[in-house]
């Protein structure tokens, strides 16, 4: 499950050490954490990282299968977690040691900022591939966070972005060594620290009107 510590001013999450999937209760935790850090005074950031081959797979595809009738309270769920990220009124950065697939690649573009490793591990959409359609609001939050060209090839052929490569395509800020991506995220959280408070969240909330507005809807079309 999730933990929260804290190195002077900035916050670090690490959201886990298996797929990190978004079971509800990992959703709450991660919430949980999230409040910890928006209640917090004075400068701060945060940086949400994990451990092991995945920082996140997505979607817990098992217990929505097992719970098919929770579906829509699922993904207001899920959508409300990428509506808060995006609007945290700190920096945020993204620390992707490994694989970062489907919402946990959207989770990821709710950061203000992205590291990644360079050698192994893929950032991918493959919703085209597993046939799983995106809801309005996650089309609105990646269209809102990538360019058109990026977000039309990564949302329509389901390619897996290296490090390298997510970094000529702008969805990712640095591209490091494996030991270095957490050290680099927490060093880029660092150096904003002084821009947290309610400021920057109405700065978040403005720029990214659509999407929000599309990931709030409840009673928009989520299948």
């Amino acid at each position: 499950m999730p933990t929260l510590e804290r190195q002077d001013d900035v916050f670090i999450l690490d959201i886990g050490d298996s797929e990190n999937r978004f079971h509800p209760d990992w959703i709450d935790s991660v919430n949980a954490a999230l409040d910890e850090v928006e209640n917090a005074e004075g400068a701060r950031a945060l940086v949400t990282a994990a451990t092991g081959k995945f920082f996140s797979n997505g979607l817990d595809l098992e217990w929505l299968g097992a719970h098919g009738d929770q579906f829509h309270g699922y993904v207001v769920a899920v959508h409300g977690l990428f509506a808060r990220m995006l609007t945290l009124p700190v920096i945020t950065v993204a620390a992707l040691q490994g694989h970062t697939f489907a919402a946990g690649a959207m989770l990821s573009l709710a950061h203000d900022f992205r590291v990644m490793r360079g050698d192994r591990g893929f950032w991918c959409l493959p919703e085209a591939e597993i046939n799983i359609p995106f809801t309005p609001g996650m089309s609105a939050l990646i269209q809102g966070r990538l360019s058109p060209q990026t977000a039309h090839e990564s949302m329509t052929t389901a390619r897996r972005y290296g490090g390298h490569d997510a970094l000529s395509a702008g969805i990712v800020d640095r591209v490091v060594d494996e030991d270095a991506v957490r050290p680099t995220a927490v060093e880029i959280a660092r150096a904003q620290v002084g821009k947290a408070g309610p400021t920057l969240g109405v700065i978040k909330s403005r720029m990214y009107a659509r999407a929000l507005d599309a990931l709030r809807d409840k009673d928009t079309p989520l299948g």
